[in-house]
């Protein structure tokens, strides 16, 4: 993915005997479970990667997650899978600078990845998107169009009837069984409930409550017409054109990456940072390239896992619909599921 076929071409190997793998684990505290999907799709050879790890840092049980999608052949990728991971892990301020580190270990990765390439002739790189589990703590990071998003539950409360439909119930009086479009936010997934009203008439004004399931993005596909991802390329001296989609000096689709050599004043590697506290409204994560979102939405993939307890079963799920949609690309999948989180509030915060 991500670059112009006519102006670089891959070099990665073609790998035709590629089939689909899957798998999952259970963290050693029971806190969570995950699993994954990756397939080459439609494409005759396979770009992306992942990586599941869980791990003990300083008594913490850590676990770390990726997704790597890489353009210009498989060496960016691959890489990134072997080396961030282990590379967060040995930093000094890991527990108590997470944010930072996270940051050093992808600026050291890339720098790492670079020098390893003096020898290539031709440019590869690769997205990031990954999630750190630390205590009660979810750190997700990203460069590229790989993406993180998470599903929480929790209770929404409204009035009616004005913005609810009300239908007649036999024998029962009323009961709600929707309510109007512009009542519905946009990134609602599921809404399990109905209210009875024992009456012959609907109410006037009701006030009620139901549990319902959010999509949430936390993550942003950095996409080189986004103007703050523009502005910053122009700074640098590099340009965004139009060439069948906005490409960074018309060959790359992507404004963060790791690696792309020629292009590395333009095309950084500096991760954005979304942290979630891990509570008991926060119910699964999803990270995925971008074989998956080329054709679901948030709230259809977050809609699709959500029956599914096994995250495994969820991730193959996830795959063979983008297949079956048509997705013309590499398509992997992470999904962790948390299973005894601490209560309280979710706060959410970005850098």
């Amino acid at each position: 993915m991500g670059y112009l076929n006519s102006v670089l071409s891959s070099s990665s190997q073609v790998h035709a005997e590629d089939a689909p793998v899957s798998g999952g684990g259970l963290s050693q505290n029971g806190k969570f479970s995950y699993g994954y999907a990756s397939s080459p799709g439609k494409r005759s050879s396979m770009e992306d990667f992942y990586e599941t790890r869980i791990d003990g840092v300083e008594g913490e049980i850590v676990g770390l997650f990726g997704v790597f999608d890489g353009h210009g052949g498989a060496r960016a990728a691959e890489y990134v899978k072997h080396n961030l991971f282990s590379n967060l892990i040995k930093h000094p301020k890991f527990i108590s600078d997470t944010k930072s580190a996270i940051a050093d270990a992808y600026n050291h990765t890339d720098s790492e990845f670079l020098k390893s390439e003096n020898s290539q002739n031709r440019d590869a790189g690769s997205t990031a998107s990954t999630a750190i589990l630390v205590g009660d703590r979810l750190l997700v990071a990203n460069v590229g169009d790989s993406r993180a998003v998470i599903c929480r539950g929790g209770n929404v409360r409204g009035f009616g009837p004005d913005k609810v439909c009300w239908k007649p119930a036999r024998n029962r009086g009323f009961e709600v069984r929707g309510y109007y479009s512009s009542f519905c936010p946009p990134n609602l997934v599921s809404f399990p409930w109905k209210m009875i009203w024992q009456s012959k008439v609907p109410p006037r004004v009701a006030f009620f409550s139901w549990s319902a399931s959010l999509a949430i993005a936390v993550s942003r596909d950095h996409k080189p017409d986004q103007t703050d991802e523009r502005q910053r390329i122009e700074d640098a001296g590099g340009f965004v054109m139009w060439a069948g989609t906005w490409r960074v000096g018309g060959v790359l689709a992507v404004s963060r990456a790791f690696g792309d050599r020629l292009l590395k004043q333009y095309v950084v590697a500096d991760p954005e940072i979304q942290e979630e506290k891990i509570d008991n409204s926060l119910e699964f994560l999803i990270l995925a390239s971008d074989g998956l979102w080329d054709v679901v939405t948030n709230e259809e993939a977050v809609a699709m896992v959500q029956p599914i307890d096994e995250p495994e079963q969820a991730a193959k799920k996830l795959m063979h619909e983008a297949y079956q949609r048509g997705s013309a690309d590499n398509i992997t999948i992470v999904v962790v599921r948390f299973l005894a989180n601490q209560g309280g509030s979710s706060h959410g915060s970005s850098v």
